[in-house]
């Protein structure tokens, strides 16, 4: 493993790198909302020795030099690359934010007294190193070249491909097909039904009906939608989160639709994927507010008048079920910023600004 291969990964996720005198000390650093998080990077590999005292110092520079550009706060996690395993725990045996890279092994160590993650970075670190032991010996530490760029990015690119969105689009597809040469069977055992689900107990029909469409441009309309906005959240938050998030909101759409009909006595058999759909668009409005109000080329007015227009459009229109759009873009929103808080990984996916711009 060489500092190029590690440095096109870090830039590659948002990272800044800060040149330095001294090869053997790099350090990183991207901009998160309120704080600023630095990879401080040691090359022990070249006969360098540094004392305790050195180390704290070091550490110190760092944060007194982002301090000085006017960061509230600071984190840092030392990366020590280094064969002497012994050697490099010495150094930062106190530090919990310290982690050793054996570039021989191609493996990341932490021990017990430090941080298990870092904001994301554990799981990153150790795909890259997987990728790159897969690598000829004679490959893994030469400078970064397409094919090493190829072979080290190809993990992670699978990683960030869409393929819940996709697969969900084409199981929709496929059953509407199966649907259009079986006439009424599907409908008949999986559509909505409240007096289905509470006389005779069908609930898994809140999860069938998500997967049934009526006519083919009630699927388009869907799918369309769901293809184009599931695609860039599915990127964001990553598979089991997006995953997730569809299947909650399609769940409360089914629950709001069933508390609505209950009310009303306005009972009616419905399907479609719509309740989900739509907490996707929450989900996706809940990204772009938090993105600081902007987000690629969407801006969070712009979301929210998209997702208020097409409620509009379903109050304003007969046989919609509203009550289903408003339980799943309320629980998408909600889904979302549960999971930005909880989950460190899905903030460290954006790409900020120079924090000295």
């Amino acid at each position: 493993m060489t500092i190029e291969q590690l440095e096109h990964l870090l830039i590659g996720q948002g990272f800044f790198k800060i040149p330095s005198n001294l090869p053997e000390f790099t350090f990183f650093f991207r901009e998160e909302n309120t704080y600023v998080n630095v990879l401080h990077v040691i090359d022990y590999r070249q006969g360098l020795y540094i004392s305790q005292d050195q180390y704290e110092h070091l550490k110190k520079t760092i944060r007194d030099f982002f301090q000085e550009k006017g960061a509230k706060e600071i984190h840092i996690l030392s990366l020590l690359i280094s064969t002497d395993t012994e050697k490099a725990k010495l150094l930062c045996k106190d530090d919990a934010f310290c982690w050793l890279i054996n570039p021989q092994e191609n493996r990341l160590l932490i021990h017990e007294n430090q941080v298990a993650d870092f904001y994301g970075m554990k799981d990153l670190l150790e795909d890259f190193l997987y990728k790159l032991s897969a690598l000829p010996v004679d490959e893994q530490n030469l400078p970064m070249n397409e094919h090493t760029k190829s072979a080290v990015n190809m993990k992670q690119d699978w990683k960030q491909f869409p393929w819940v969105n996709s697969l969900l689009v084409l199981i929709n597809v496929i059953l509407f097909i199966i649907c259009t040469f079986t006439g009424n069977l599907l409908y008949n055992i999986g559509a909505f039904s409240v007096l289905n689900l509470i006389q005779d107990g069908e609930w898994y029909r809140i999860i069938t009906s998500m997967f049934l469409h009526w006519d083919v441009e009630h699927l388009i309309s869907n799918m369309l939608v769901l293809y184009y906005i599931g695609n860039a959240v599915e990127k964001q938050v990553g598979h089991l989160p997006y995953v997730t998030t569809y299947f909650l909101s399609g769940i409360s759409g089914g629950i709001f639709s069933m508390g609505y009909e209950l009310l009303t006595h306005n009972f009616a058999s419905s399907a479609g994927a719509s309740g989900a759909v739509f907490g996707i668009e929450g989900a996706l409005l809940m990204l772009v507010i938090l993105h600081r109000g902007k987000w690629a080329d969407m801006t969070a007015g712009r979301v929210a008048f998209t997702i208020a227009f097409s409620l509009y459009c379903g109050f304003t229109s007969s046989f919609v079920n509203n009550a289903a759009h408003i339980g799943g873009v309320l629980m998408g929103f909600l889904v979302t910023g549960i999971f930005w808080l909880l989950m460190p990984g899905i903030r460290n996916n954006q790409k900020r600004g120079n924090l000295f711009q």
